[in-house]
């Protein structure tokens, strides 16, 4: 965020009453109340009165108890000071600034409504204008009403997404009932005190919870996503007149946090987008899908290159040239892009594990004799193909030279020592001397071997943060998270044509805070091909289709059959190719070129393409799982069957002509009244359908 001069809104007088259209949202304020938020177009948005920004202190917490991060004592007292709207980069925009007179504590809120989507942008700065320090312990990054009571709280569901390693982006809904129990407030004369929570905990964004979500009444829905790294939390609780949703980052019960705001300092809360749509779920994340390409528009990049990396399910971190060099030989064959050596490239054979010796970040020259690491990254560009390389940059190993090179201050602290976790330490990226350790080695990267591609992994999570500049350890790890963003914009500031994944044991810390930033995402670190689809069709929900690195690594053991399964997982998204290549059969290179040539046929359109989901968001155990894709010029259906022996599909609301891309055959289609029905073979079976509406 920065500070801009204000024009006054051409409404009333600033502290008087106010209400403001922002695109799909209503901004309300008045002398005797806060800044506050909501939308005609959804009852699940559509109470107004709920203050936006809440704000609880070490001396202040709620003005009246409760468990929830609702009614802050800071919160409740903000009034409006003045306000001013613009429009740019494709947005309408409010800013607000509110001001509580008691702590001298000013709200600066940045309200962002990009255009072509009923989707809404909360950034708040909370500045310090009192000759007295205070100490944030959370900042409610948006709270919003919804419901007009609790009848209608008993209609609603929560959609959100559980994830862990190998087993990520797992949808499921559940009876708000459940979660808000109908407790009778309005005899009681009182707003309920208890509250339901999804938070994060550790460095791992999404390594518990995806940090996106959505309310569902009937036909409207209310989504949302934190963009964040650090800790958040999604906070529902229920008052006499309805249920109240806050968002927020770091807190000091979930997350360790707080914040020394001196005087004359500023702190940002963490930004959220909330998303209305009266087309249920699938509207509103299709709002949320169209405002992530808004957010990502100075970094998304042009092309949407083909990538073959040798980890799954084939060289598994250990490198050689000998390994490599037919590797590259068939995935130019393919028609892949870019070749990425992940793991091990930088690791002498002979120490077995090299887990704990990770962080120079220099080839090893015992693992590519005879020419060293640039005999395969030439062989690469050779090949026609550019050159990806893998990094974990926030990590040393504690047998790494860079540990005892680097001061302990560039590292994370706790109680007075090194966070160690899994035999690594974590670096700060807000220290100067982790920033340059890591400038140096990418630069030499670049330079020394035309790296173009960088997947940079993230494989631990090192608990609370940091305590070495910050008062508790959430408010250190929010300040690095933050740092390392910084960090990559500066790297391809620096090398403009450097591609990023974003990687972290799979999916682990998948957020729009580092999202909005890099170029692709690893949905997965799962090597069991039949295990991969409910991720694969789930992620689109909570990352842009043409982010989702989906990895297919077909095996020279696999059928024809379940070749093409894993090649459709692949096509799913961003197509991401591993294993031995070259020990396929000829029809099995022949079905793997076929889908490389494919994707590169429909990649353009994954660029505007909205997802949704003919049989809903799929169980981690279901059989048939299935995602649609729909762009502008074409309407794709990936559809897989887990089943042991073959089964009727249909898919309800297919209103176009079907036929199936990939592979061309094999099953039956034929039209039913309101969809289609597909007729699928024994065993793991797949396919790309193509959808064509009729004139």
């Amino acid at each position: 965020m920065t500070d801009t001069a204000l024009n006054i809104l051409d409404t009333a007088e600033p502290a008087g009453p106010a209400s403001v259209e922002l695109g799909a949202f209503t901004l309300t304020w008045s002398d005797d109340r806060p800044l506050s938020v909501h939308s005609e177009m959804s009852p699940l948005a559509g109470r107004p009165g709920t203050a936006l920004v809440e704000v609880f202190t070490a001396r202040e917490q709620r003005e009246r108890t409760s468990q929830a991060y609702y009614r802050s004592a800071v919160g409740a007292r903000l009034r409006v000071q003045e306000a001013a709207r613009e429009e740019s980069d494709g947005a309408e925009r409010a800013i607000v600034i509110q001001r509580d007179e008691t702590t001298g504590l000013e709200a600066r809120t940045t309200l962002t409504a990009p255009k072509g989507v009923d989707v809404l942008r909360v950034e708040t700065r909370i500045r310090n204008t009192s000759a007295e320090a205070v100490v944030l312990t959370a900042v409610g990054s948006a709270t919003i009403g919804f419901g007009r009571d609790a009848a209608d709280l008993e209609r609603m569901v929560l959609l959100a997404a559980r994830s862990e390693w190998l087993a990520e982006n797992r949808w499921q809904t559940t009876p708000l009932g459940e979660l808000l129990p109908a407790i009778a407030l309005p005899l009681h004369g009182q707003d309920g005190r208890g509250h339901a929570a999804l938070s994060s905990h550790g460095a791992w964004s999404s390594g518990e919870h995806v940090p996106v979500g959505a309310l569902i009444g009937g036909d409207h829905a209310l989504a949302w996503q934190i963009e964040s790294s650090a800790g958040w939390n999604v906070d529902l609780c229920q008052t006499a007149a309805g249920g109240v949703l806050t968002l927020t980052g770091p807190t000091d019960l979930e997350n360790h946090f707080a914040h020394l705001l001196l005087p004359g300092e500023s702190f940002d809360a963490v930004p959220v987008a909330v998303s209305v749509s009266r087309e249920g779920a699938e509207g509103a994340i299709g709002g949320l899908t169209g405002y992530r390409r808004w957010l990502r528009r100075r970094h998304a990049g042009q092309a949407l290159p083909v990538v073959y990396n040798d980890f799954m399910n084939t060289v598994m971190g250990q490198p050689t040239t000998e390994v490599l060099l037919p590797l590259i030989r068939e995935a130019a064959d393919a028609g892949c892009e870019v070749f990425c050596i992940d793991a091990g490239w930088f690791a002498d054979p002979d120490i077995g594990d090299w887990w704990a010796t990770v962080g120079e970040w220099r080839e090893s020259s015992a693992r590519f004799p005879d020419g060293g690491l640039r005999r395969i990254t030439q062989a690469i560009r050779k090949a026609g193909m550019r050159v990806g390389l893998w990094l974990e940059p926030e990590v040393v190993g504690i047998r790494s030279c860079a540990a005892e090179a680097l001061p302990d201050d560039a590292f994370f602290q706790r109680f007075g020592a090194r966070v160690r976790e899994h035999d690594r330490y974590h670096l700060d990226f807000r220290h100067p001397a982790a920033r340059a350790h890591l400038d140096a080695v990418v630069d030499q990267l670049v330079r020394d071997h035309g790296v173009s591609y960088l997947k940079l992994d993230y494989n631990i999570n090192p608990g609370a943060g940091t305590e070495w500049r910050a008062a508790a350890p959430g408010d250190g790890l929010l300040g690095h998270t933050r740092a390392f963003r910084d960090w990559l914009v500066a790297v391809q500031e620096r090398h403009p044509a450097l591609d990023i994944e974003n990687c972290s044991s799979g999916a682990m810390r998948a957020d729009y805070g580092l999202l909005a930033v890099t170029h692709l995402q690893s949905t997965s670190d799962q090597q069991d091909f039949r295990l991969y689809p409910p991720v694969a069709a789930s992620a689109p929900a909570s990352i842009l289709p043409e982010q989702c690195g989906n990895w297919a690594y077909p095996a020279a053991e696999m059928s024809v059959e379940e070749t093409a399964f894993t090649l459709v997982t692949g096509l799913s998204g961003r197509f991401y190719l591993s294993g031995f290549l070259d020990r396929l059969s000829e029809e099995q290179r022949s079905a793997v070129r076929t889908a490389v040539a494919l994707h590169k046929q429909h990649r353009e359109s994954l660029a505007d393409a909205v997802p949704f989901w003919p049989l809903g968001l799929p169980a981690w155990d279901s059989d048939v799982v299935c995602l649609g894709l729909r762009a502008s010029d074409r309407t794709l259906l990936f559809v897989w069957d887990r089943a042991d022996t073959a089964v009727d599909i249909v898919l309800p609301g297919i209103t176009g002509e079907v036929r199936q891309t990939f592979p061309a055959s094999g099953w039956a289609v034929s039209r039913v009244d309101g969809g289609v029905r597909l007729r699928t073979m024994s065993g793991p079976t797949a396919r790309v359908l193509t959808v064509e509406e009729r004139a």
